[in-house]
């Protein structure tokens, strides 16, 4: 096989140690000069190894994605040599035949031959900035179970607050919350600490909140309530944290995408980076994010098309903007969604529209564009006639009598006499344009009009070149 890269290093990465291949191919020699050597994994040990590497004129690494522990190497490394980070699936030896020499060679023979590709590894920004987005959701997850704790003790308490309020934590329950804390057991005082339009249904909530609240429940609610607020605290900050670090440029043009909120372009901006280079087009994009169908034939017969493992982070933050583009009324990610829904299922059109919206906002992170929106007859619209005859038959089939007649165009109304004594008089040549479709057709000289079939042209809406124009009047 073609010799691609003449001295190339495998890095069989573990927690304590590394195994470390060195292959030199020279010209002339059929099998390559082989080093190995094993390295601990602490900073000093990791200077030792990049200078055994340059000792060796390396010139390419290649690693195994290990866990988390690649990345100590990797960051020891980066600023010395050209890095590839592999796949594990890509590698993966055959049992009976593994040992850790063996990997690190084997890494290092296919990396010379080129027969691996290496992982997307963003700059050190938008890592710092995906650690940021994937703690916040850590910490949304953490906000939601003591949200759902909170509602176990009300239910233990006979409370059914959640009856009457659509948020349990919200202005009103939060309120109500804290009178069952300190103490207040009357449910019509309790009642009263409704807000806003709750107050409307302070009968139903005295009714809701006749319970059997005991001294251990109001202690629960407690310390409950006050872990609350620490997750909100901390939750705020990273929200200014975050607000402080992207580029909100490109967010405002993110966020013109339906279902697209702030904290989603948050993430595709942390996920994706701002350099749209590194992905060939977006077809490498949606097959990086798990986005698109997997192949999986044999014989002829297509066996599966489940979606493969890809980058849960962004797949989970564009599968909930995909969900809420889908409520959007009268937008095309909505008739997008509706058209796949009728064919595939609910399931299988959510992840058909986060990928429409991961090809959207690849392309406005890399064009520098924002969202046009197609309006949601955009399907109807690439063939209207078609579609007139399908809904035409859909009636037909109800025992409905259809009859079409069409629908005119809106003709602008006549200047006005103060507006034509304005105007300068026309030229020949503006009298000699053909009219735009849709405007009332010029009359012969004679005043008849001529028979036969009258013209589409204002049905299709262009310029109408059937009638003769009217010549200049004589000066």
């Amino acid at each position: 096989m073609q010799i691609l890269v003449s001295r190339s290093c495998g890095i069989d990465v573990h927690k304590d140690t590394l195994a470390v291949s060195v292959l030199i191919y020279r010209e002339g020699q059929p099998l390559p000069e082989s080093h190995y050597k094993e390295f601990a994994t602490h900073q000093k040990a990791l200077a030792t190894l990049r200078a055994w590497l340059s000792a060796h004129k390396v010139t390419h690494v290649a690693m195994e994605s290990t866990g988390v522990y690649w990345k100590p190497v990797w960051y020891a490394l980066e600023q010395h040599f050209q890095l590839l980070l592999a796949n594990p699936f890509q590698v993966k030896s055959l049992p009976g035949k593994k040992t850790d020499k063996k990997d690190s060679h084997r890494l290092a023979e296919f990396l010379a031959h080129g027969l691996v590709a290496g992982s997307f590894v963003p700059p050190e920004e938008t890592r710092q900035l995906r650690d940021l987005t994937r703690y916040r959701v850590k910490l949304t997850e953490e906000l939601n179970r003591i949200h759902n704790r909170i509602h176990k003790i009300l239910e233990d308490a006979s409370i059914k607050l959640d009856t009457v309020v659509s948020h349990i934590l919200g202005g009103t329950g939060r309120s109500i919350i804290e009178g069952i804390v300190e103490g207040k057991e009357s449910p019509r005082r309790l009642a009263e600490r409704a807000l806003g339009r709750v107050r409307g249904k302070q009968a139903q909530l005295e009714v809701a909140l006749h319970g059997r609240v005991s001294e251990h429940h109001r202690s629960m609610l407690r310390e409950l309530l006050e872990d609350y607020e620490f997750v909100e605290a901390k939750i705020l900050r990273l929200n200014k944290t975050l607000s402080e670090r992207v580029d909100w440029e490109k967010v405002v043009r993110l966020c013109t995408i339906p279902g697209v909120d702030t904290i989603t372009a948050f993430t595709l901006l942390a996920e994706l980076g701002s350099d749209m280079r590194v992905f060939a087009n977006s077809k490498k994009v949606a097959s990086w994010a798990g986005l698109c169908p997997g192949d999986k034939e044999s014989g002829g017969k297509r066996l599966s098309g489940r979606t493969r493992k890809g980058n849960r982070w962004l797949r989970r933050a564009l599968c909930q903007a995909a969900w809420g583009a889908s409520r959007k009324k009268d937008s095309f990610l909505n008739a997008f969604f509706q058209r796949h829904r009728a064919n595939l299922g609910v399931q299988k059109a959510i992840i058909a529209t986060a990928h429409r919206i991961l090809v959207i906002a690849y392309c406005i992170l890399r064009d520098g564009t924002v969202y046009q929106e197609r309006g949601g007859d955009f399907y109807d619209q690439l063939n209207a006639v078609r579609t007139r005859q399908r809904l035409i038959e859909r009636l037909r089939r109800l025992g409905a009598h259809v009859t079409l007649s069409p629908h005119p165009l809106p003709v602008p109304p006549p200047p006005a006499p103060s507006e034509l004594a304005s105007r300068a008089p026309a030229s020949s040549s503006s009298m000699a344009q053909p009219p735009l479709a849709g405007s009332p057709r010029a009359l012969p000289p004679d005043g008849k009009r001529r028979r036969g079939r009258p013209c589409k042209c204002a049905e299709r809406q262009i310029p109408c070149t059937h009638s003769k124009p009217m010549p200049a009047p004589l000066s």
